[in-house]
């Protein structure tokens, strides 16, 4: 067996784990879906036993053990910003002291204490940027590419340009902090009340409702951009260097009133607010994504860092061709980290060859557990659950379909979990995408979670420029792309009325398509395309939804409740199936249909609500 390393992100969020043995990726997951924290940054013990195991090795076995970034740089960066802003910042920088003095500078004697004292050897610590343009290039399916890394903070690094060739990366040029575009994205997540570093995803779903009528005061007010995509920040609008909030009292004036409470009714401001920042990250994105191909001369471009997870920009990067092709790493934000700290040593360290497959090394990001039938059948037989168990494909996939087609909403629990934050078909609620009330029952009775927000397509390879305006594949759900003019549908005086409502219910329940529940109300939809060989089981499945309704395409929504991480297990699939108003349960050769289950379940319902902080 060859070199056997393993890549650890931790302690400040989504902490994960990722192994790699002889350059091949043989797991990694993330510590939320074992303790069920979300975002949990907790030091991810449980991520790191299942790893080993999976890869069947002990700790004394690793030869390396490599943690993301450099914790002494970034304690730099934060002594020195506490400096240049005291007394200001006392509060936040008393704050984060304990943490770093009892754990975040003593990260070796935490990684050999929780791998239960076996392991001996040195802890290598690459950059934070280093690690997520690794994990964005060693991975992809490019010989070489330029390589674009943006988030909101590493140890001092926002952002880089870089170079990958062969075995090798480089870091061409960099943006420090505080000018951060992951930063400036979080200021208006956090103005328009929703919660940074989970709710920036909630602002780019709800940027199409609105208009870019700030977009000019952003660029004129608050950033002072270059032609190379490199800005400098006012940073007397925001308070993230020297307080606990992302922005102050004079941001509060430039945009009309103090920032919008949480769960309080969404306004036009938001809306607005949600648009223009949307479109000045854009612009930013594609000045450097020019420049990258200016200095690095390279014709394919790969993408990661927390902002990479921004698939409306990642799609119009993609149509606006400064890059023949681009590929973007599934779990682009700092769990993802873990995975490219491990490929740097083996490849950038080490010298290892890096052997190239042609779709890319991820293993269609399935990299999570695995639950055998036995395991399944012990289970819903020890707790006397009603259950089918259908040995026979042909039979599972003929039943799911029909329930799908019947606009039943189905839990679907198959083969080795998803690593990073979307499901794909592993741990995915689906349904019927030309269903008329499939977005608003599934945000509301399935998922608890805002009206507006809206659902991803996954389509069949061979199909998706049937349905989207999208040549490429998008096997990671990281792209966004317009629905095909063919399958659009002409809006009535009435309806386009309806679209000017500020009911945000209004809008979403005009049919814009023949797949209304995954048509974004701006025409859009966030695609994921499916093919056998990363998707198999999942694959056939549509393929028979096909044979039955003549449609490629079904709603695929990450298995959980809002507030909940993915599930991971199958008793964290059955409990969220107990307790929403999913239809049919699908755990691998097993099916469970709600009406046959227990009468107790609202009980259950809220019981299980109440065990999530719902934010």
């Amino acid at each position: 067996m060859g070199k056997k390393i393993l890549g650890i992100s931790a302690f400040y969020h989504d902490s994960a784990v990722a192994l790699v043995v002889d350059g091949r990726i043989v797991a990694a997951a993330q510590e939320e879906r074992f303790t069920r924290i979300k975002h949990d940054h907790n030091f991810p013990r449980l991520a790191a036993e299942y790893c080993l195991d999976e890869g069947g090795i002990t700790p004394a076995e690793l030869d390396f053990v490599v943690f993301y970034e450099k914790p002494y740089l970034k304690f730099d960066r934060l002594l020195e910003t506490y400096l240049a802003y005291a007394p200001q910042g006392l509060k936040s920088f008393l704050s984060a002291m304990p943490l770093w003095l009892k754990q975040k500078l003593h990260i070796p004697r935490e990684i050999k204490k929780a791998l239960g004292g076996s392991y001996k050897k040195k802890v290598v610590f690459p950059g934070h940027h280093e690690s997520h343009a690794a994990s964005a290039f060693f991975p992809s399916p490019f010989e070489e590419a330029a390589i674009l890394t943006l988030d909101g903070v590493g140890e001092w690094d926002t952002a880089t340009i870089g170079s990958g060739r062969s075995n090798n990366i480089e870091i061409l040029k960099s943006l420090q902090f505080p000018h951060s575009l992951g930063l400036l994205y979080s200021a208006f997540t956090y103005f328009t009340g929703f919660r940074v570093n989970s709710g920036e995803y909630k602002l780019m779903g709800l940027a199409p409702y609105g208009q870019p009528k700030y977009k000019d005061v952003i660029l004129d007010e608050l950033l002072d951009v270059k032609d190379d995509g490199s800005f400098a920040m006012d940073m007397s609008f925001f308070n993230y260097c020297q307080g606990l909030t992302m922005t102050n009292k004079r941001f509060a004036q430039l945009f009309g009133g103090p920032a919008r409470s949480s769960e309080s009714d969404i306004t036009e401001r938001e809306m607005d607010l949600a648009a223009s920042v949307q479109a000045v990250t854009e612009e930013i994105v594609f000045r450097m994504a020019r420049y990258a191909r200016d200095v690095s001369g390279l014709p394919n471009l790969c993408l990661s860092g927390g902002v990479a997870l921004n698939c409306v920009a990642n799609g119009k990067l993609l149509r606006e061709k400064i890059f023949d092709r681009i590929w973007v790493q599934p779990a682009a934000g700092d769990a993802g980290g873990a995975l490219g700290a491990a490929v740097f040593v083996h490849h950038q360290l080490l010298g290892e060859e890096r052997k190239i497959d042609s779709a890319d090394s991820m293993s269609g990001s399935f990299l999570g557990p695995k639950h055998k039938n036995a395991d399944i059948s012990k289970f819903l037989q020890d707790k006397m659950i009603p259950h089918h168990l259908l040995e026979n494909e042909e039979d599972l996939l003929e039943k799911v379909s029909d329930a799908i087609a019947s606009e039943q909403v189905v839990g679907w629990f198959q083969g080795r979990m998803e690593f990073g934050p979307r499901a794909l078909g592993a741990r995915s609620i689906i349904g019927d995408a030309r269903s008329e009330k499939m977005q608003s029952q599934m945000n509301l009775r399935i998922k608890f979670r805002e009206s507006f927000r809206p659902f991803a397509p996954s389509v069949l390879r061979e199909d998706v420029n049937q349905y989207f305006e999208l040549d490429e594949e998008s096997p990671y759900m990281l792209l966004v792309a317009p629905v095909s003019e063919d399958i659009r549908v002409q809006l009535t005086a009435e309806q386009q009325q309806q679209m000017k409502e500020p009911n945000l219910i209004q809008r979403v329940n005009v049919k814009r398509s023949t797949i209304p529940a995954v048509t974004h109300v701006d025409m859009s939809a966030r695609v994921q395309t499916v093919d056998e060989q990363r998707n198999g089981r999942y694959y056939r499945l549509i393929r028979k939804f096909k044979e039955k309704t003549g449609s490629s395409v079904i709603i695929n929504t990450s298995f959980n409740i809002r507030g909940e991480p993915i599930v991971c297990t199958p008793e964290d699939a059955y409990r969220c199936f107990i307790a929403t108003d999913m239809d049919v349960l699908v755990l691998e050769n097993f099916v469970l249909y709600k009406k046959e289950q227990p009468a107790e379940t609202k009980e259950a319902r809220d019981e299980y609500i109440r065990s999530f902080k719902l934010d």
